[in-house]
Protein backbone atom coordinates (compact mmCIF):
# COMPACT_ATOMS: atom_id res chain seq x y z
CA UNK A 1 0.00 0.00 0.00
CA UNK A 2 1.42 3.26 -0.79
CA UNK A 3 2.06 5.86 2.08
CA UNK A 4 -0.31 9.08 2.32
CA UNK A 5 2.85 11.03 2.45
CA UNK A 6 4.94 9.81 -0.45
CA UNK A 7 7.06 12.95 -1.12
CA UNK A 8 9.60 14.29 0.98
CA UNK A 9 8.26 17.43 1.33
CA UNK A 10 4.46 15.91 2.24
CA UNK A 11 6.73 14.22 4.95
CA UNK A 12 8.14 17.87 5.97
CA UNK A 13 4.76 19.04 6.02
CA UNK A 14 3.39 15.96 7.56
CA UNK A 15 5.96 16.81 10.40
CA UNK A 16 4.77 20.36 10.92
CA UNK A 17 1.25 19.54 11.02
CA UNK A 18 1.69 17.18 14.04
CA UNK A 19 4.11 19.93 15.76
CA UNK A 20 1.20 22.32 15.66
CA UNK A 21 -0.74 19.61 16.90
CA UNK A 22 1.01 19.68 19.76
CA UNK A 23 1.21 23.19 20.45
CA UNK A 24 -2.71 23.16 20.07
CA UNK A 25 -3.51 20.17 22.31
CA UNK A 26 -0.86 21.75 25.12
CA UNK A 27 -2.96 24.49 24.90
CA UNK A 28 -5.59 23.25 25.79
CA UNK A 29 -4.26 21.07 28.73
CA UNK A 30 -2.98 24.11 29.81
CA UNK A 31 -6.15 26.68 29.87
CA UNK A 32 -8.66 23.94 30.41
CA UNK A 33 -9.58 21.37 33.27
CA UNK A 34 -11.68 21.74 36.68
CA UNK A 35 -10.25 25.60 36.72
CA UNK A 36 -10.54 27.01 33.81
CA UNK A 37 -7.95 29.59 32.59
CA UNK A 38 -6.94 31.37 29.71
CA UNK A 39 -3.72 31.53 27.40
CA UNK A 40 -2.57 34.95 29.10
CA UNK A 41 -3.12 33.20 32.51
CA UNK A 42 -0.30 30.58 31.70
CA UNK A 43 2.14 33.05 30.29
CA UNK A 44 1.46 35.10 33.90
CA UNK A 45 1.69 32.37 35.76
CA UNK A 46 5.07 31.30 34.39
CA UNK A 47 6.34 34.57 34.37
CA UNK A 48 4.69 36.83 37.42
CA UNK A 49 3.70 34.05 39.58
CA UNK A 50 1.51 35.53 43.12
CA UNK A 51 0.34 32.21 44.26
CA UNK A 52 -3.48 32.64 43.04
CA UNK A 53 -5.28 28.92 42.27
CA UNK A 54 -4.80 29.50 38.52
CA UNK A 55 -1.30 29.95 38.68
CA UNK A 56 -0.42 27.10 41.02
CA UNK A 57 -2.89 25.20 39.23
CA UNK A 58 -0.92 25.66 36.21
CA UNK A 59 2.63 25.62 37.37
CA UNK A 60 2.54 22.69 39.79
CA UNK A 61 -0.02 20.57 38.02
CA UNK A 62 -0.55 21.08 34.25
CA UNK A 63 2.93 22.29 32.96
CA UNK A 64 4.05 18.52 34.64
CA UNK A 65 1.56 16.54 33.23
CA UNK A 66 2.04 18.03 29.83
CA UNK A 67 5.82 17.74 29.71
CA UNK A 68 5.27 13.68 30.92
CA UNK A 69 2.55 13.41 28.79
CA UNK A 70 5.12 14.27 25.75
CA UNK A 71 8.24 12.48 26.74
CA UNK A 72 6.21 9.05 28.02
CA UNK A 73 3.73 9.02 24.83
CA UNK A 74 6.57 10.13 22.35
CA UNK A 75 9.00 6.89 24.30
CA UNK A 76 5.73 4.46 23.85
CA UNK A 77 5.59 5.52 20.30
CA UNK A 78 8.77 4.81 19.62
CA UNK A 79 8.81 1.25 21.66
CA UNK A 80 6.32 0.26 19.59
CA UNK A 81 7.62 0.82 15.97
CA UNK A 82 11.09 -0.71 17.39
CA UNK A 83 9.51 -4.08 18.85
CA UNK A 84 7.04 -4.24 15.93
CA UNK A 85 9.81 -4.38 13.52
CA UNK A 86 12.12 -6.35 16.03
CA UNK A 87 9.31 -9.11 16.24
CA UNK A 88 8.08 -8.59 12.84
CA UNK A 89 4.44 -8.78 15.07
CA UNK A 90 2.27 -6.08 13.66
CA UNK A 91 0.26 -6.36 17.30
CA UNK A 92 3.55 -6.62 19.39
CA UNK A 93 3.34 -3.55 22.03
CA UNK A 94 5.26 -3.29 25.94
CA UNK A 95 2.15 -3.98 27.20
CA UNK A 96 1.14 -7.06 24.96
CA UNK A 97 4.46 -8.26 25.56
CA UNK A 98 5.04 -7.67 29.26
CA UNK A 99 7.49 -4.93 29.69
CA UNK A 100 5.28 -2.94 31.45
CA UNK A 101 3.71 -5.51 33.67
CA UNK A 102 7.35 -6.76 34.34
CA UNK A 103 8.06 -3.09 35.38
CA UNK A 104 5.09 -2.12 37.52
CA UNK A 105 5.29 -6.03 39.28
CA UNK A 106 8.99 -5.09 40.54
CA UNK A 107 7.64 -1.70 41.65
CA UNK A 108 5.07 -3.08 43.99
CA UNK A 109 7.78 -5.97 45.41
CA UNK A 110 9.94 -2.93 46.27
CA UNK A 111 6.82 -0.76 47.93
CA UNK A 112 5.70 -4.41 49.65
CA UNK A 113 9.34 -5.58 51.02
CA UNK A 114 12.07 -2.66 51.08
CA UNK A 115 9.70 0.04 51.65
CA UNK A 116 11.36 2.02 48.73
CA UNK A 117 9.87 5.33 47.86
CA UNK A 118 13.26 6.96 46.08
CA UNK A 119 12.21 8.33 42.82
CA UNK A 120 15.77 7.44 41.62
CA UNK A 121 15.40 3.50 43.09
CA UNK A 122 12.07 3.14 41.41
CA UNK A 123 13.45 4.21 38.28
CA UNK A 124 16.35 1.31 38.73
CA UNK A 125 13.88 -0.92 39.86
CA UNK A 126 11.47 -0.47 36.84
CA UNK A 127 14.24 -0.66 34.17
CA UNK A 128 15.23 -4.18 35.59
CA UNK A 129 11.56 -5.45 35.84
CA UNK A 130 11.44 -4.44 31.86
CA UNK A 131 14.46 -6.18 31.16
CA UNK A 132 13.50 -9.03 33.73
CA UNK A 133 9.75 -9.54 31.77
CA UNK A 134 11.49 -9.39 28.21
CA UNK A 135 14.14 -11.75 28.98
CA UNK A 136 11.51 -14.43 30.02
CA UNK A 137 9.24 -13.38 27.20
CA UNK A 138 11.92 -14.04 24.34
CA UNK A 139 12.98 -17.23 26.22
CA UNK A 140 9.55 -18.81 26.32
CA UNK A 141 8.68 -17.53 22.80
CA UNK A 142 12.24 -19.03 21.19
CA UNK A 143 11.05 -22.48 23.17
CA UNK A 144 10.50 -25.27 21.19
CA UNK A 145 11.85 -27.16 17.69
CA UNK A 146 10.19 -24.23 14.73
CA UNK A 147 12.34 -21.51 17.44
CA UNK A 148 11.02 -17.70 17.85
CA UNK A 149 7.66 -16.82 16.36
CA UNK A 150 5.56 -13.75 16.68
CA UNK A 151 2.49 -15.86 17.71
CA UNK A 152 4.52 -17.84 20.74
CA UNK A 153 5.56 -14.06 21.44
CA UNK A 154 2.48 -13.09 21.61
CA UNK A 155 1.45 -16.10 23.97
CA UNK A 156 4.43 -15.98 26.23
CA UNK A 157 3.84 -11.93 26.37
CA UNK A 158 0.34 -12.49 27.21
CA UNK A 159 1.24 -15.23 30.07
CA UNK A 160 3.57 -13.16 31.45
CA UNK A 161 1.45 -10.05 31.78
CA UNK A 162 -1.14 -12.26 33.45
CA UNK A 163 1.12 -13.85 36.09
CA UNK A 164 2.82 -10.33 36.69
CA UNK A 165 -0.73 -9.12 37.37
CA UNK A 166 -1.80 -12.19 39.31
CA UNK A 167 0.85 -11.53 41.71
CA UNK A 168 1.02 -8.21 41.93
CA UNK A 169 -2.52 -8.13 42.78
CA UNK A 170 -1.86 -10.80 45.78
CA UNK A 171 1.10 -8.14 46.90
CA UNK A 172 -1.70 -5.69 47.47
CA UNK A 173 -4.09 -7.65 48.70
CA UNK A 174 -1.86 -8.75 51.41
CA UNK A 175 -0.16 -5.04 52.32
CA UNK A 176 -2.72 -2.04 52.66
CA UNK A 177 0.05 0.41 52.72
CA UNK A 178 1.70 -0.74 49.51
CA UNK A 179 -2.00 -0.72 47.46
CA UNK A 180 -2.84 2.56 49.00
CA UNK A 181 0.38 3.55 47.68
CA UNK A 182 0.84 1.80 44.40
CA UNK A 183 -3.12 1.72 42.73
CA UNK A 184 -3.48 4.73 41.17
CA UNK A 185 -0.40 4.60 39.86
CA UNK A 186 -0.83 1.27 38.30
CA UNK A 187 -3.66 2.49 36.49
CA UNK A 188 -1.60 4.67 34.75
CA UNK A 189 -1.93 8.55 34.60
CA UNK A 190 0.79 11.43 34.00
CA UNK A 191 -0.87 13.69 36.81
CA UNK A 192 -0.14 13.77 40.18
CA UNK A 193 3.37 13.66 38.93
CA UNK A 194 5.55 16.49 39.86
CA UNK A 195 8.92 17.05 37.60
CA UNK A 196 10.97 15.08 39.60
CA UNK A 197 9.51 12.18 38.25
CA UNK A 198 10.83 13.06 35.13
CA UNK A 199 13.82 14.72 35.96
CA UNK A 200 14.80 10.83 37.77
CA UNK A 201 14.39 9.56 34.20
CA UNK A 202 14.76 11.89 30.87
CA UNK A 203 18.66 11.49 30.47
CA UNK A 204 17.79 7.32 30.17
CA UNK A 205 14.99 8.34 27.98
CA UNK A 206 17.39 10.72 25.52
CA UNK A 207 19.72 7.50 25.27
CA UNK A 208 16.92 5.72 24.50
CA UNK A 209 15.74 8.38 21.88
CA UNK A 210 19.05 8.06 20.23
CA UNK A 211 19.61 4.52 20.29
CA UNK A 212 16.58 3.73 18.88
CA UNK A 213 16.54 6.33 15.66
CA UNK A 214 20.93 5.15 15.29
CA UNK A 215 19.39 1.23 14.97
CA UNK A 216 16.05 2.54 12.46
CA UNK A 217 18.54 1.34 9.35
CA UNK A 218 19.69 -1.80 10.79
CA UNK A 219 16.52 -2.92 11.91
CA UNK A 220 15.19 -2.19 9.08
CA UNK A 221 17.24 -4.60 7.37
CA UNK A 222 16.67 -7.34 9.64
CA UNK A 223 12.93 -6.65 9.19
CA UNK A 224 13.94 -8.45 5.35
CA UNK A 225 15.52 -11.72 7.48
CA UNK A 226 18.45 -12.62 9.23
CA UNK A 227 20.04 -14.28 6.35
CA UNK A 228 19.78 -10.86 3.59
CA UNK A 229 20.69 -8.85 7.35
CA UNK A 230 23.94 -11.78 7.90
CA UNK A 231 24.27 -11.75 3.78
CA UNK A 232 25.31 -7.39 3.64
CA UNK A 233 27.58 -7.95 6.82
CA UNK A 234 24.83 -7.16 9.73
CA UNK A 235 25.89 -8.51 13.07
CA UNK A 236 22.10 -9.11 14.19
CA UNK A 237 22.51 -9.96 17.80
CA UNK A 238 24.53 -6.73 17.98
CA UNK A 239 22.06 -4.73 16.60
CA UNK A 240 18.74 -7.36 18.67
CA UNK A 241 20.75 -6.37 21.79
CA UNK A 242 21.01 -3.17 21.32
CA UNK A 243 17.17 -2.98 20.20
CA UNK A 244 16.32 -4.64 23.75
CA UNK A 245 18.49 -2.32 25.70
CA UNK A 246 16.45 0.78 24.15
CA UNK A 247 13.45 -1.22 23.96
CA UNK A 248 14.03 -1.38 28.45
CA UNK A 249 15.10 2.16 28.44
CA UNK A 250 11.91 3.39 26.75
CA UNK A 251 9.95 1.11 28.67
CA UNK A 252 11.39 1.33 32.12
CA UNK A 253 11.47 5.21 32.18
CA UNK A 254 7.90 5.19 30.92
CA UNK A 255 6.74 3.15 33.74
CA UNK A 256 8.62 5.16 36.26
CA UNK A 257 7.09 8.30 35.61
CA UNK A 258 3.68 7.63 34.62
CA UNK A 259 3.20 3.68 35.16
CA UNK A 260 1.57 1.33 33.10
CA UNK A 261 0.26 2.37 30.27
CA UNK A 262 -0.93 0.25 27.23
CA UNK A 263 -1.78 0.58 23.58
CA UNK A 264 0.25 4.08 22.32
CA UNK A 265 3.01 1.91 21.37
CA UNK A 266 0.53 -0.64 19.42
CA UNK A 267 -1.71 2.14 17.29
CA UNK A 268 0.97 4.45 16.56
CA UNK A 269 3.26 2.49 14.77
CA UNK A 270 0.20 1.48 12.30
CA UNK A 271 -0.43 5.47 11.84
CA UNK A 272 3.06 6.34 11.04
CA UNK A 273 3.50 3.48 9.09
CA UNK A 274 -0.29 4.36 6.72
CA UNK A 275 1.77 8.27 6.56
CA UNK A 276 5.25 7.25 5.45
CA UNK A 277 5.41 4.12 4.92
CA UNK A 278 8.45 1.57 5.78
CA UNK A 279 11.44 4.29 5.71
CA UNK A 280 12.37 3.38 9.60
CA UNK A 281 13.74 7.15 10.46
CA UNK A 282 10.29 8.38 9.43
CA UNK A 283 8.12 6.04 10.55
CA UNK A 284 10.03 6.67 14.45
CA UNK A 285 9.42 9.87 14.29
CA UNK A 286 5.85 10.03 13.69
CA UNK A 287 5.49 7.17 16.03
CA UNK A 288 6.89 9.46 18.76
CA UNK A 289 5.27 12.12 17.49
CA UNK A 290 1.81 10.43 17.16
CA UNK A 291 2.53 9.12 20.72
CA UNK A 292 3.05 12.74 22.19
CA UNK A 293 -0.75 13.41 20.70
CA UNK A 294 -2.45 10.50 21.41
CA UNK A 295 -1.28 10.72 25.22
CA UNK A 296 -1.78 14.18 25.31
CA UNK A 297 -5.48 14.00 24.31
CA UNK A 298 -6.26 10.90 26.32
CA UNK A 299 -5.03 13.08 29.46
CA UNK A 300 -7.23 16.12 27.96
CA UNK A 301 -10.39 13.37 27.51
CA UNK A 302 -10.12 11.95 30.74
CA UNK A 303 -10.76 14.97 32.96
CA UNK A 304 -13.69 15.40 30.83
CA UNK A 305 -15.42 12.40 31.21
CA UNK A 306 -16.09 12.22 34.90
CA UNK A 307 -15.62 15.74 36.01
CA UNK A 308 -14.55 17.09 38.44
CA UNK A 309 -13.69 12.98 38.90
CA UNK A 310 -10.47 12.44 36.84
CA UNK A 311 -10.25 8.66 34.93
CA UNK A 312 -6.70 7.08 34.77
CA UNK A 313 -5.33 7.72 31.82
CA UNK A 314 -4.80 4.52 31.05
CA UNK A 315 -8.45 3.55 30.69
CA UNK A 316 -8.82 6.24 27.97
CA UNK A 317 -6.06 4.62 25.94
CA UNK A 318 -7.84 0.83 26.33
CA UNK A 319 -11.23 2.48 24.90
CA UNK A 320 -8.66 3.74 22.04
CA UNK A 321 -6.52 0.55 21.74
CA UNK A 322 -8.40 -2.69 22.38
CA UNK A 323 -10.88 -2.08 19.30
CA UNK A 324 -7.39 -1.29 17.92
CA UNK A 325 -5.78 -4.19 18.32
CA UNK A 326 -8.66 -6.33 17.01
CA UNK A 327 -9.20 -4.82 14.21
CA UNK A 328 -5.09 -5.20 13.46
CA UNK A 329 -4.95 -8.72 14.64
CA UNK A 330 -8.08 -9.36 12.12
CA UNK A 331 -7.01 -7.64 9.20
CA UNK A 332 -3.15 -9.04 9.67
CA UNK A 333 -1.54 -5.68 9.24
CA UNK A 334 2.20 -5.95 8.15
CA UNK A 335 5.57 -4.45 9.15
CA UNK A 336 7.60 -5.16 6.46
Amino acid sequence: MKPLLANRLYKFLGIAILLLLLLFLCYTSLVFGVIDTTWQTAIDAMTQFNSSNEHIAIREVRIPRVLNALCVGFCLGLAGTLLQSLTRNPIADVELFGLNAGAALFVVIAVTFAEISSLLQFTWIAFLGSAAAGCLVYLLGSLGRDGLSPVKLILAGAAITALSASVRHGLMVLNEKAADEVLFWLAGSVGGRDLDYLHAVFPYMLIAWLIAFLLARPLHILMMGEDIAKGVGQRTMLVKAAAGIALVLLAGASVAVAGPIGFIGLVTPHLARLLVGLQPRWALLYSGLLGSSLLLAADIAARFVAMPAEVPIGVMTALIGIPFFIFAARKGWKTQ
